[in-house]
């Protein structure tokens, strides 16, 4: 798909992946509608990105998420491109998993998106067809300890993207999934931890240097002009889930 003048809403757009990705199709000719809770950041970025529009929603409300799919038709009156890119991680043995944060994850990662298609579709099909993007993570390929509930959800997204994919490809709509690497961002600052033991997320340490947020946008962005099912951040990681099906 070339992006000039296409509308792509990209959520969690205030910060990391969706930052950059953000700024990177931005500078590939495409309107953006620009998602995240963070009001005075998604304005400031919006009067940084011509032609965009901010439009704050809390990803784990259908309310918000109904919201801003309208506010989004209302002012460019089409959508070619939905990214899901929000989402938040949670570490914790499986034993210690709190529930209540599991729902909370749950409904941020795997229910605001599929409700987010779900609005999206039926739009696209109207306009002969479209482009969805679902961000998952290499965890979803991987078991790693305190890590069960996050891969868990996350396994979860890419497995509904990609039976929308084949559910969609008689409208024309390509549904792709990209897993990230570890990223540096502000991601695992900002994860929940639960009864996680002190150093036991780096049980073994990461076999690859992190990757910037602007390697994993580029990867992206290929994968909006392909159309391949699966986007991995690195060979290695297509290797991992050619091994675990």
């Amino acid at each position: 798909m070339n992006l000039q003048d296409r509308l792509v809403i990209v959520t969690g757009a205030s910060s990391g992946i969706g930052l950059a990705t953000a700024r990177l199709l931005a500078k590939q000719g495409a309107k953006l509608a620009l998602v995240s809770r963070s009001k005075g950041e998604l304005e400031q970025l919006s009067d940084d990105l011509p032609g965009s529009l901010a439009v704050p929603a809390d990803m784990t409300r259908i309310y918000d998420i109904e919201s801003m799919i309208r506010r989004t038709m209302e002012h460019f009156g089409r959508i070619d491109v939905l990214m899901n890119c929000a989402g938040q991680g949670y570490d914790a043995p499986v034993e210690k998993t709190n529930i209540d944060t599991f729902h909370h994850i749950f409904d941020l990662d795997v229910v605001g998106p599929v409700v987010a298609m779900e609005l999206v579709i039926p739009i696209m099909r109207n306009q002969g067809g479209g482009t969805i993007v679902n961000v998952s993570s290499g965890t979803a390929l991987m078991y790693l300890p305190y890590n069960g509930a996050y891969s868990a959800l996350k396994r979860a997204l890419a497995n509904i993207s990609l039976t929308a994919r084949e559910e969609l490809k008689k409208d024309n709509i390509v549904v792709s999934v990209v897993y990230p690497y570890m990223t540096l961002t502000n991601f695992e600052k900002n994860t929940i931890k639960d009864a996680v033991p002190e150093g036991g997320e780096q049980d073994g340490g990461p076999p690859f240097p992190a990757d910037t947020a602007e390697y994993v946008a580029q990867k992206i962005l290929e994968g909006i002009e392909s159309g391949e099912a699966e986007i991995f951040a690195h060979d290695w990681m297509k290797k991992r889930a050619d091994a675990n099906p």
